[in-house]
């Protein structure tokens, strides 16, 4: 059968739209050859085969065309909660060209559309109405679910595709298990899933199956945040599914399991790592996301200042020893090291990686991924790479002696190592290496520096809402040793419909210790974590909670969010 050739103006004004979409970035060339050779085969419009094959996102297609057409761009959340009362289009007529009439007066019909390049819908809704009609464009997803909730019987996206899934599955039947997680519905519910993460930042997605529902959390901006979720008939479906997708045993089910999806979502090349553990009532799961494409690697943007870059500069730019990045999961260690190395990373020199697992991957770095039950731990990597007259190593973690001990030799033979530790402070990271068992005149002979690390929400800057500090707040934080003249103002969110916390993205507070004379003689007499912080703030170093203050003085976040991730809260 012979494809459907579109309409010439149509394909024009698609071709002008993907052209946006290649100049703004959003589009790569190769993918809009790939979905050109679709539409020859198959014909059809080419903006929405780019949007089906997850190419290009909903919210990019419809900026672009607001740019292109000089549209204003929409959304639903600030139209009112009923349709215009007289305006009468069949339902089918809306679903079919994604569009919905949401304002009517005197001057006409005001209709927001996913596709203004197409001038049909326009048209028939004129004719039919008898009135002039202005456009605005809308996300596809969003005007789906406004004709449902106007128009339809109110469901949500997960409601229509809940509503077509079969029903409850024996746990037993590790067969059936295996049908019902590769039927469509359940395929397009996992996906929901992941899209709504991709759209709302999330770094993590939690399914977590208790007795009587199935919670699904995303982790935006470090803070969980409970989303919209399957009914509870679905859990083993749905969690099956994700297993199938990371390639993990289904039939296992007592045991945690670690597993990796690779996919395309809204244009984005995604990495999901996926961690399974039994729990009373099913196998909690949790996705951790990877853009590969938006991570940054670039101090100055991952909110290391001007005023703090000299010092972690001196540490990278010595050619031996060793320098420690501590903080808990998710404190961002790992981008700050990926960073690092992107800096040291020059044609003269050797830089290799052991990893758990390998995050993101760097152009000219040698990377090795652990395999713990083949027996390639960072202990036996690392006996190997010292080998392969490496200049810089990077271990992902110091998660024993054997390692710490094999990181020092490499630090006293010439090596520049990087490495993270759990620790809460900078100067927590020396006693934890005593306590493993690291000798002292060893520590202090290679340690360099210690950087310690959180991540505090960000403020979105055209809505940070500026206020006075009150004079309890400016004595209960110590505000004056920051400002000691004049009106003190700090600043609270202001949710907007973009950004509902009034937070968008995080920035990075942080410590560095470089070790000095001063420090290395108190290691040697095993001084206790606060005289060595004591001693290191002697010399220079501003902590977590005052650099955190610094940034909730100028705007970039506030108060609270400084006080929820430091020890000085």
């Amino acid at each position: 059968m012979s494809a459907v050739l579109p309409d010439p103006a149509a394909a024009a004004a698609d071709a002008r739209v993907a052209a946006r979409l290649l100049q703004r970035g959003k589009l790569k060339e190769a993918d809009l050859a790939r979905a050109r050779r679709l539409q020859e085969q198959d014909g059809g419009d080419l903006l929405v085969l780019l949007g089906r094959l997850g190419l290009v996102s909903e919210r990019d297609h419809a900026e672009a065309c607001a740019a292109e057409f000089g549209l204003p761009l929409r959304s639903t959340r600030e139209l009112p909660e009923l349709p215009p009362e007289d305006v009468a289009l069949g339902v089918r007529f809306l679903r079919q060209f994604q569009l919905v009439p949401v304002a009517a007066d005197a001057d006409g019909i005001e209709v927001l559309l996913a596709d203004p390049q197409d001038p049909y819908p326009l048209q028939a809704v004129q004719l039919a109405t008898g009135r002039p009609v202005r456009a605005a464009v809308g996300l596809r997803g969003e005007i789906a679910e406004l004709i449902e909730r106007w128009y339809g019987q109110g469901r949500s996206a997960m409601d229509s595709i809940v509503e077509t899934a079969e029903g409850e599955a024996s746990l037993d039947d590790v067969e059936h298990l295996r049908d019902l997680a590769s039927e469509a519905p359940v395929i397009r519910l996992v996906n929901l899933l992941i899209q709504r993460a991709v759209e709302l930042r999330a770094s993590d997605i939690h399914i977590e199956p208790f007795e009587n529902r199935l919670k699904v959390r995303y982790r935006i901006d470090g803070v969980l945040a409970e989303a919209e979720s399957p009914p509870a008939n679905l859990t083993a479906a749905v969690i099956s599914r994700v297993k199938i997708m990371a390639r993990l045993n289904i039939a296992e089910r007592r045991l945690p399991q670690d597993g990796r999806i690779q996919m395309r979502v809204q244009g984005r090349e995604l990495d999901l790592r996926v961690s399974t553990v039994p729990t009373a009532h099913g196998e909690s799961v949790v996705m951790r996301l990877l853009d590969r494409e938006t991570v940054v690697l670039d101090f100055e943007r991952l909110g290391f200042g001007p005023a703090f870059m000299p010092r972690l500069r001196r540490v990278l730019e010595m050619p031996h020893g060793i320098l420690l990045v501590t903080g808990p999961t998710g404190s961002g260690k790992t981008t700050t090291l990926y960073t690092a190395l992107s800096r040291l990373n020059r044609p003269d020199v050797k830089i290799i990686t052991v990893e758990d697992p390998v995050e993101y991957q760097l152009e000219g770095i040698n990377q090795i991924q652990v395999k713990p039950q083949i027996g390639l731990d960072f202990a036996n990597a690392l006996r190997a790479i010292v080998r392969q007259d490496p200049d810089i190593i990077m271990i992902g973690e110091m998660r024993d002696l054997e390692t710490a001990r094999i990181a020092i030799q490499s630090a006293l033979t010439g090596h520049l190592v990087l490495s993270t530790l759990h620790t809460n402070n900078a100067a927590g990271g020396i006693t934890r290496l005593l306590d493993m068992g690291v000798e002292d005149y060893l520590l202090t002979s290679t340690v360099n520096g210690i950087l310690a690390q959180r991540l505090v929400r960000r403020l979105e800057p055209t809505h940070a809402e500026p206020y006075p500090a009150s004079p309890e707040e400016i004595e209960k934080f110590g505000l004056r040793r920051f400002q000691p003249q004049g009106e003190i103002v700090l600043y609270r969110p202001r949710p907007s419909e973009l950004t509902p916390t009034g937070y968008l993205g995080r920035t990075t507070i942080m410590e560095l210790l470089l070790m000095d004379d001063e420090l290395r003689r108190a290691v040697m007499r095993h001084a206790g974590m606060d005289e060595l912080e004591r001693l290191a703030r002697q010399a220079g170093m501003a902590t977590m909670y005052e650099v955190g203050i610094a940034k909730a003085l100028r705007g970039e976040t506030t108060i609270e969010e400084v006080l929820r991730v430091t020890e000085d809260a």
